[in-house]
């Protein structure tokens, strides 16, 4: 068989054998194109979403998802729909998420802080426990967490509590996932706050404590005002988890879809029951979604100095 003869030229080699490359200019429009293409493809899905969320169930029915509805297929109803079912379940995720968020930072920031800075004896063993802690699947503490909470009976122990302004006997299970999710998130915010606390100036907290501080008052004076960026980025961390989380609401909260209902359950019984209604979902997925965007962008600048390991 006859081979053919390729020059170097066409074959992309110069006359000594070397590939040729690609003009600056050209490699920056290659550069663009393909991350113009990974844009367009990772925001499809959402921009699919948000058209559905403004059609009628008609107009679903009869175009893509990509395509935006057209004359007289154009509604807010669906969003109206879900802020609407989906009210007091927002309600109850704020009241569960921010107590838990905030819990479980201060109290990863505290044990970060007397495994990291403070020496006393038997520091590994419990470092190991916390490592341990982060690697338990939420699976394995289902049943467990059933069994505590039907045994505690929190709302008996907290009845006093009932007659107060705002609260009621349905809150006490949004306070056992608080507990539930404060316990759950406390290895990983202490792992996260020691690999920061480790990186400060041993020399400055010496001087502090030379200077007659005790432990306490260098954390709440030198430690805590430092730990900003860290704090950034386990409340993100943490809000995200327990907002979106539905295993251990499921489990925790017996009475399903009653007043006690966090979002993602209220997001869950958006589905019409026979005749789906793909448009009010996705708008109540966007409405679930709403408050984790804002923290992103509140606290975003410290989230990105946290990651960096900047304090």
């Amino acid at each position: 068989m006859a081979s053919a003869n390729v020059s170097p030229t066409d074959s992309g080699q110069d006359d000594d054998g070397n590939r040729r490359r690609l003009p600056g200019s050209k490699r920056r429009a290659a550069l663009y194109v393909v991350l113009v293409g990974l844009l367009l493809f990772y925001l499809a899905p959402l921009e699919a979403g948000l058209m559905t969320a403004f059609k009628t169930t008609q107009e679903f029915q009869r175009s893509l998802p990509l395509v935006p509805p057209g004359p007289g297929g154009f509604t807010i109803e669906p969003w109206t729909v879900a802020v609407r079912e989906m009210a007091d379940a927002l309600v109850n995720s704020l009241l569960l998420a921010v107590p838990a968020t905030i819990l479980s930072a201060l109290l990863g920031s505290l044990a970060a802080y007397g495994l990291t800075n403070i020496d006393w004896r038997g520091q590994v063993g419990v470092v190991l426990l916390f490592v341990a802690g982060i690697f338990i699947p939420y699976q394995a503490v289902l049943i467990p967490l059933s069994r505590l909470f039907a045994i505690v009976d929190t709302a008996s122990l907290l009845s006093f509590l009932w007659g107060l302004p705002f609260l009621q006997e349905h809150h006490a299970n949004l306070i056992n996932l608080i507990v539930a999710h404060t316990a759950y998130g406390i290895p990983i915010t202490t792992l996260l706050f020691r690999g920061y606390y480790k990186t400060f100036s041993a020399e400055m907290l010496e001087a502090a404590r030379l200077d007659g501080a005790s432990a306490f008052r260098v954390y709440r004076r030198i430690v805590l005002p430092l730990s900003k960026p860290m704090f950034a980025v386990t409340l993100i961390y943490q809000f995200t988890q327990i907002w979106n989380d539905l295993l251990f609401a499921l489990v925790i909260i017996p009475s399903g879809s009653g007043p006690a209902a966090v979002v993602t359950m209220a997001l869950n019984n958006l589905t019409g029951g026979i005749i789906q209604t793909f448009n009010t979902q996705m708008a109540g997925a966007f409405v679930a979604a709403l408050p984790t965007l804002l923290v992103y962008v509140l606290f975003g600048d410290y989230f990105a100095r946290g990651v960096a390991g900047e304090s």
